[in-house]
Order: structure tokens, then sequence, then C-alpha cells
């Protein structure tokens, strides 16, 4: 059977939330909403598992697998911006993957060992959930140059079984602290180049989700969104060994409120 995704950390979620709230009520009433929806076509890259680093084996479900079923990103990001320069977001980001495959290699996972030659059904998850302050520090004729920062929680689940009914699985749920840069080329008929990303890299992992794109005036208040994403990282600590690449031809809307 096909895993399929389970519910976000509610309590971890709320108070990303919670803090974005409180946080909304001591800024300018004079501000602006906007809400940025995309989806696409995601083309998968490496992905590399080993769990637990020191003693799981090393597989991957590029190689090893295939995916089963269709792909279908999709992210929703709600911004809010006061005096003009400053910014906040709040983005929800689901990614998960269904695989089969047969291994021509025995794999140690967790606690279980996965025979070679076996029929394994695979599931990967990788959900984000962000929240992002913006500073425009330059606003010059068409261009536009920004910097902030994201507090990402990061909320993913590697898991493995077979027709015998041996399962297993790891999960990881944790915060992730980001960097984040913007830049924009607008031109004379409201259409933007731009381009934007949050990322850090250094110690045990690194984590890099960058977009390069366009936005297209459809109305006064709505513009049309086209794209590539690339998301990349992992982490190498003592319980896992994960790094993932994933790119993504992005369409999308954009509303402002």
């Amino acid at each position: 059977m096909n895993f399929k995704p389970f519910n976000p950390r509610i309590q971890v979620i709320s108070s990303i939330f919670f803090i974005a709230f409180i946080f909304l009520q001591i800024t300018p009433s004079k501000a602006q909403w906007s809400i940025d929806a995309e989806s696409g076509l995601a083309f998968l890259g490496y992905n590399d598992v080993r769990i637990p680093n020191e003693t799981g084996t090393l597989f991957s479900f590029k190689n090893d697998f295939d995916v089963e079923g269709a792909v279908v990103p999709f992210r929703v990001r709600v911004g809010y911006t006061w005096n003009e320069r400053n910014h906040l977001f709040g983005l929800i980001a689901p990614l998960f993957v269904n695989y089969t495959g047969t291994p021509n290699q025995a794999i140690d996972f967790q606690t279980s060992t996965f025979d070679a030659g076996e029929t394994l059904k695979g599931f990967y998850q990788f959900n984000s959930y962000r929240l992002t302050y913006r500073r425009d520090f330059i606003v010059n004729g068409p261009w536009t140059v920004g910097a902030g920062f994201t507090a990402k929680i990061r909320d993913a689940s590697v898991r493995l079984d077979n027709e015998m009914g041996t399962a297993d699985r790891k999960d990881d749920i944790g915060f992730v602290p980001l960097l984040h840069l913007y830049t924009e080329y607008k031109l004379e008929n409201r259409t933007r180049i731009y381009l934007e990303g949050d990322g850090l890299a250094g110690g045990p992992g690194r984590a890099f989700d960058v977009f390069l794109g366009t936005r297209i005036p459809l109305t006064a208040k709505t513009d049309i969104k086209a794209g590539y994403r690339i998301l990349e990282g992992g982490a190498n600590v003592d319980e896992v060994y994960n790094f993932t690449l994933v790119q993504f031809a992005v369409f999308g809307l954009f509303f402002q409120l």
C-alpha cells in the first residue's frame, strides 16, 4: 500500500503562527496582505539515505527505486508588508513521494533488515513550515534588494516496508535557521524578474531553497507566476545521513489583498 502524509506537528506549527500573530498586532495598521500559491512539475534528483548513519546501509531512492504515482508539489505563502520595505511571510510547503523497488542489496534500516531482491515500498516526506522576515535595503528605480532571516520547521519522514509485513520508519522534526535573500528587477509593465531564496550551509548539514522566475500582471491585484525552483540539502549526523535534490518547473498565482 502507499503511505499517506501524516498530519504535521500541530503544536510546533501553531507556535510559529502564534508568534507571527503577536508580531502583527504591534505593526502599523496601514499594511498590505498577499497570497502566493504555486504548483508545477517536480524533477527528482539524488536522494541518498543511511539510517542510522553509523550502522545502516546506504541506499538511493533514485537508483534503487522507482517513483510510484505523480509527485505534485504545492506550497502557499501568506505575506504581510508594512512601511513598504518590511515583509513577513508564513509558508506551508508539503513534499512527499511514494516509491517501489527491488534493491539488489540487503538494507539495514532503523531496527529492521530488508533482504536483497525483495520488493519494497518506500515513502519520503520533507514538509517545510517557515516564518520569514525581510527588509528591503535597496529600492532604487527598477531594482529592489532585500535580506532577512527564516525560521524553518523541518517535518521529515523516511519509511520502508516489504510484502511480508516488515516495516520501519524514521521521523524527524526540527528547527532550522536560514538566511533569506531577495533581488528584483521590475519592468515598465509591472512584470517582475526576481531571485529569492532561503539557505545556509555549515556543520553537519545544509539547506537551500532558491527560486528564479517572473511575475506577470494579470489584473491590478493578480499576477501569474512562473519559474524554476531548486530544493537541496540534508544532514550527516549520528542518527541520519540523507541528502536530497529536487528541481521544480513552477507555475502559480500571486494575489494582493
